[in-house]
């Protein structure tokens, strides 16, 4: 572990109870700095994301490289005094499970403040403490509640937004809190309980137009009835398919119309400012879109390229895997899915002195790393292999 991107966090051990997304998505960002991540599974199966279907196939594939899987017996006093012993040393727990599930165990964030005043404990939960605290939240109901659906979607059909954006980006805040709270450790001794929310991340999304209301008194319409801000910020049917396309500095409109054989709309005198061109989409608009149907879409992107206009092609989640931008080394990292077969995933989107963070595990298989973790906290050969015999680990 050489690189400068995948050293940051070495010597940072997290230990991971965790499902699904959001929790999983704080560790992965953490793994992928450097830290010792441990992924605690429940026997004789493991985390439940692994056999998930349909939407949910590929959950586990995507955020549990770079981790080390500890299978245990958590109902066992033998697997519960195993795993406090590892908390016992550990710089942060990371927990997604239901309110009040770690404590029934004693492994609550007061439980392990006493065994461990060093141990940086986040929980992630779909509310932060409030009236909903006690709520069974998914990102898809936050999305409803939080007005992220009703922005995606066109008026009276709400929309899921077409990822886990809340689970992601909240386990995102989650990682953040750790490092800022381990950063304060390194200071006073003590660790303290992290908590991050889904409605909340929801919300912050949010802010942008909440923030317009309380400007304007105008409420945001949803992305489909917008009203765009930039005289050219289409997508636009040509020859062979899709392609978005920005216009949209006094700059960038005289280029784009001397390039493109459009010397009418440079110079006619509706069209002099910003605002004259925005009022003006309703026929502008209709009469580019005319004249750039008969070209191709990488004729249209080379020459906006050239130009330095914004574009892009509309591109499906599997056309991603191709893209020249994400194989560039460190782009996508392969890994090895449950029946065997290797694929590649996208990278945390970071990028230091120019390296990529990379590839040190590849995904655990259920309790591989079991016997070396029990070794490495203290547990001898013989130990290690009765609590194999009696399997209260893997």
């Amino acid at each position: 572990m050489s690189g400068a991107a995948s050293g940051l966090l070495r010597g940072i051990r997290v230990v991971e109870f965790v499902h699904m997304v959001m929790g999983p998505s704080a560790g992965l960002i953490l793994a992928d700095l450097g830290a010792d991540v441990i992924k605690v599974e429940p026997t004789p199966d493991g985390d439940n994301t692994r056999r998930l279907g349909g939407s949910g196939s590929g959950f586990f594939a995507m955020v549990n490289r770079n981790k080390r899987s500890l299978a245990v017996d958590l109902k066992t006093p033998e697997g519960k005094k195993l795993v406090l012993r590892l908390l016992a040393d550990a710089d942060a727990l990371v927990e997604n499970f239901r309110p009040g599930a770690m404590d029934k165990l004693g492994l609550g964030p007061a439980d392990l403040a006493k065994l461990n005043p060093r141990l940086v404990y986040c929980s992630l939960k779909g509310f932060l403490p409030g009236p909903y605290e006690h709520r069974v939240a998914l990102d898809e109901v936050v999305q409803m509640m939080g007005g992220l659906a009703y922005m995606t979607g066109p008026r009276g059909q709400p929309l899921r937004a077409g990822s886990s954006v809340n689970d992601i980006m909240g386990g995102m805040f989650g990682a953040i809190g750790i490092l800022a709270a381990i950063n304060e450790r390194n200071t006073t001794g003590k660790g303290r309980h992290i908590q991050a929310g889904l409605f909340e991340n929801n919300v912050l999304l949010m802010s942008q137009h909440m923030a317009q209301f309380a400007i304007t008194g105008q409420e945001a319409p949803p992305m489909s009835e917008r009203m765009v801000a930039w005289p050219i910020y289409d997508i636009f049917d040509v020859a062979d398919g899709q392609v978005f396309l920005g216009v949209v500095t006094d700059t960038q409109w005289k280029l784009f119309c001397e390039a493109f054989g459009l010397p009418e709309l440079l110079n006619d005198p509706r069209l002099i400012t910003q605002t004259d061109r925005r009022a003006a989409r309703s026929w502008v608009v209709p009469l580019v879109g005319e004249r750039l149907k008969d070209l191709t879409k990488n004729e249209l992107m080379t020459r906006f390229e050239e130009l330095g206009l914004p574009f892009a092609p509309i591109a499906r989640p599997a056309e991603l895997f191709d893209d020249p931008q994400l194989n560039v080394p460190g782009g996508l990292l392969p890994v090895t899915l449950a029946d065997g077969r290797v694929t590649k995933l996208p990278n945390i989107p970071l990028s230091i002195d120019g390296e990529r963070p990379e590839l040190r595990r590849d995904l655990p298989r259920v309790g591989e790393h079991s016997a070396e973790i029990a070794a490495e906290i203290g547990y001898s050969t013989e130990e290690v292999a009765a609590l194999q015999a009696a399997k209260i680990i893997l």
